[in-house]
């Protein structure tokens, strides 16, 4: 009998990454929703993303004498591309996307040595080059489909996110409006800017953006839509929840005892739940295994501390929506998290 000497790992899990990553993708088709709430831009926003990622991705690891076909398999680069094209507005200029999503692939990811090597999530760092070089764009934010004075067609969202224009000569700015004739903004900036522009929170909550749920029209649906494909990942078991429930968890109570003790100046914590990029972050980008601690002390840590950033950002930074910027600062600790969690050696004090 013939023995073969081999190192560890001795017991290996049968998905591969790429079916992993399939998983993920088909978790992301409920969040389509935004299709109806929003319109047709974010299926066009996903199409040039997913385009971009698979391109640069194949370049590069051209350059680098890198097999590119069993590399494009791994659909890793296409989760990039998707994850930053529903993070983006909907009729957001193609070159955005495109710009974005390179950045992403390019510099976030290939740059550090590919899938596995990257310190930081490729989409979000994509994400927060484009909103800190083109604010005004990465804030316009269409109207959801109850309050919209005009729902742009498949032909107006091609036309706007290519040429800026729809056929008729309608802009950006005449496709904000709501049905009151005022421009409108998601729910998380209409709060924070109408605050600081002196009205209460009452005051707020009547703007025709809320529509009596304190989500905000149609994100509260985005989120659930968000929310339903986490719960799959779950069932499927391709992530674990550590990060998402602790992520939850630590929103959750930071908002309600915001919520308690500064009514007139905080969110409730309904709005910081099921608005913004809340289950998105929680389900589909928190857990990335890359940038994510490896530890299951570690991922509670690790989704507790994104979730008080979260909070800290939306209630006191600049920024209506702090969920990229926390999700690179808690990647930041990962190592440290990681260190002061590891399982202890039997036989070590």
């Amino acid at each position: 009998m013939v023995f073969r000497i081999a190192s560890s790992p001795y017991t290996h899990n049968q998905r591969q990454t790429s079916r992993i990553m399939l998983l993920v993708l088909l978790a992301a088709v409920p969040a389509l929703w935004s299709r109806p709430v929003f319109g047709w831009g974010t299926v066009l926003q996903i199409v040039l993303a997913a385009l971009t990622a698979w391109a640069t991705e194949a370049a590069i690891l051209k350059l680098r004498k890198q097999p590119v076909a069993a590399t494009l398999k791994d659909n890793s680069a296409l989760l990039t591309g998707l994850l930053l094209a529903v993070s983006i507005p909907p009729l957001a200029p193609w070159w955005m996307v495109v710009l974005g999503t390179a950045f992403a692939v390019v510099i976030a990811k290939q740059l550090y040595g590919g899938l596995g090597h990257n310190p930081f999530n490729p989409a979000m760092i994509g994400y927060v080059v484009l909103l800190i070089s083109f604010p005004v764009q990465m804030t316009s934010w269409l109207p959801s489909y109850e309050i919209a004075a005009h729902i742009p067609a498949f032909s107006d969202a091609l036309q706007m996110i290519f040429t800026g224009h729809t056929a008729a000569g309608g802009d950006m700015a005449s496709l904000r409006l709501g049905i009151d004739g005022v421009s409108q903004a998601t729910p998380l900036d209409t709060f924070k800017t109408s605050l600081h522009a002196g009205h209460s929170v009452q005051q707020v909550l009547q703007l025709p953006v809320y529509g009596g749920v304190l989500a905000g029209l149609g994100w509260q649906w985005v989120n659930i839509a968000w929310l339903a494909g986490g719960l799959f990942l779950l069932w499927q078991k391709a992530i674990r929840w550590h990060i998402p429930v602790s992520f939850l968890v630590s929103l959750g109570l930071c908002a309600t005892l915001g919520w308690i003790f500064s009514p007139q100046s905080l969110a409730s914590p309904q709005m910081h739940l099921l608005s913004g990029a809340t289950m998105l972050g929680a389900f589909f980008i928190l857990t990335d295994p890359v940038t994510a601690s490896t530890t299951n002390r570690g991922r509670l840590i690790f989704g507790a501390l994104a979730g008080l950033l979260v909070w800290l950002i939306r209630s006191f930074g600049g920024y209506p929506d702090g969920v990229a910027f926390a999700v690179l600062l808690a990647n930041i600790t990962v190592p440290l998290i990681d260190y002061y969690t590891r399982p202890r050696v039997y036989g070590h004090r």
